[in-house]
């Protein structure tokens, strides 16, 4: 028995070993047959490496809010319809490169889809990013100093699911529009994006400034986007 134990902390079989010890401490091992026992260990084991994976992946995001698709009030008087939001779930989205448009006043919860979101990618074995825009913009001209550009765009660019926040609240720099341009191509029907604004997408232009880099960066968005306006306060159910 000690051997067993010893065999699975060595190999790090942490949920096969949690379940080994509640059946011998349930005497379990004398009622289930070797196929049955080794195949309780097994899923365990795989339950508990999807859920390391999924804290891991869930802590490199750096989501805004603890949030979950469950916890969010459907009601298409709100503007979220319970069809898109269903669709939005399975993560389909993701595997084809989709891109997903939040807009809405201040306080309708905006931030909180977007971080529910994330957390269902997570779930799902995706590598998500979240950014507040202003900081993230503010981070390309660190690393463009730094001399890390390339380093730092790769692997924005190889994440499953980027997610920029409050974009809008301030009008991009050259060197930012030049970056927002590099990040939004770099991702073009490989990798989706989550893109959360007070602004409707319409105003976009502007904050973006020049009109040819608006004109190919909302060209990559919009054609092949979800959607969302939100209306009211925040989605969060009340506790």
């Amino acid at each position: 028995m000690n051997q067993i134990e010893a065999q699975m902390t060595r190999l790090k079989l942490h949920g096969m070993s949690k379940t080994w010890t509640a059946l011998k401490e349930t005497r379990k091992t004398q009622n289930l047959t070797l196929t049955e026992g080794l195949e309780m260990m097994l899923q365990a084991e795989e339950q508990e490496r999807d859920n390391r994976r999924f804290r891991r992946l869930k802590s490199n995001a750096g989501f805004r809010y603890k949030a979950s698709l469950e916890e969010l009030r459907l009601d298409k008087t709100r503007g979220l319809d319970d069809m898109v939001l269903a669709s939005l779930s399975t993560g389909d989205y993701i595997t084809k490169g989709e891109s997903v448009l939040i807009t809405g006043a201040t306080g309708c919860g905006k931030s909180y889809l977007a971080s529910a979101l994330g957390h269902q990618a997570c779930i799902q074995g995706f590598k998500a990013a979240y950014f507040n825009t202003q900081k993230l913009m503010l981070k390309t001209k660190m690393v463009r100093l730094e001399g890390t550009a390339i380093k730092f765009f790769d692997k924005l660019a190889k994440a499953d699911l980027l997610i920029m926040d409050d974009f809008g609240l301030t009008h991009l720099e050259k060197q930012h529009q030049m970056d927002f341009m590099e990040l939004i191509e770099d991702r073009h029907g490989k990798k989706s994006t989550i893109i959360a604004s007070q602004l409707p997408v319409s105003s976009w232009y502007e904050v973006i400034g020049e009109e040819t880099i608006a004109d190919a960066i909302l060209d990559r968005l919009v054609h092949s986007s979800y959607r969302i306006e939100l209306k009211g306060d925040s989605l969060r159910k009340k506790m």
